[in-house]
């Protein structure tokens, strides 16, 4: 570990010397609401999140699913906004200093908010690391070079269609971690077979040290211990957003049952990818 490591870089040389694979959380910021939110939030680590994904609300979100769609909609109609995301990551930060943060989304909302601005607030709330989809390695200039000198990491994304001769450029400026798209095409549709998979970050580890996340199409416990045999993170999104619509009333406002629902849901998946250490030993 780095002198000087920031929150991701210690919670992967933690579970490292554990001997297990990170879970991964992935919820859209302020669905279905800014409290209920907050409140699922800050169950996360508890139930055994050892990062926590952020989705930041946009109108057009091309690279996610049907259900991240519509979680990004009731957010966006019931006020969120990439402000009210920055200050509830401050507000969870205030009772937990050790979990990493990392906001997902696109580059527009973010334009507009000002790069300079956003950063600063950013890494005042608490933002640990920036995963950026419509940005590629060509326009580093616009956002990653400014998040790596702010202190926040900038995590790219691979997918099966990035080849070893892509590959130098996406990772050039990569940092946190690999987030390894297991499928092509949007979030919450499909699931990739786990000997492609093994495959993918076997490559993927020739080309970087970094510690390797491997999302899209994982669903079930089983499927996440699976996984983190073979990877050093699973990420689970879209079956936990469609666990929240899920018990959301015929107005789509939260039912009483919500958050317990969901955490409970998230132990179930933590406690799926916590017993694949008895399973086969991962790929070094």
């Amino acid at each position: 570990m780095t002198a000087g490591a920031g929150r991701i870089e210690r919670r992967f040389a933690a579970l490292k010397r554990e001997g297990r694979a990170a879970f991964v959380t992935y919820f859209t910021c302020g669905d279905p609401d800014a409290t209920t939110f907050a409140t699922l939030l800050a169950g996360l680590p508890q139930a055994g999140a050892d990062l926590i994904e952020i989705g930041m609300p946009f109108s057009d979100p091309m690279a996610d699913g049907p259900a991240i769609q519509a979680a990004g909609l009731r957010a966006l109609r019931a006020g969120m906004n990439l402000a009210k995301t920055l200050a509830i990551v401050g507000d969870f930060r205030r009772h937990d200093a050790a979990t990493p943060i990392v906001l997902m989304g696109y580059y527009n909302p973010i334009y507009r908010y000002g790069v300079r601005r956003f950063l600063t607030d950013a890494k005042k709330a608490g933002v640990d690391g920036l995963i950026i989809v419509d940005l590629p390695p060509e326009h580093d200039d616009e956002l990653c070079d400014p998040a790596r000198e702010a202190g926040i990491d900038f995590i790219r994304l691979a997918t099966p269609t990035t080849d070893d001769k892509r590959l130098p450029a996406v990772l050039a400026n990569t940092a946190g971690f690999i987030y390894y798209v297991a499928i092509a095409g949007i979030t919450g549709t499909r699931s990739a077979a786990i000997g492609s998979i093994a495959e993918a970050t076997a490559r993927l580890r020739c080309h970087s040290e970094l510690p390797i996340a491997v999302g899209f199409g994982i669903r079930t416990p089983g499927q996440a211990a699976e996984i983190g045999r073979v990877a050093d993170a699973v990420v689970v999104g879209s079956a936990l957003v469609d666990r929240v619509s899920a018990h959301l009333d015929d107005r789509a406002r939260a039912k009483t049952d919500l958050v317990d629902s969901v955490l409970s849901d998230v132990r179930g998946l933590a406690k799926g990818l916590r017993d694949a250490r008895s399973g086969p030993r991962r790929v070094p």
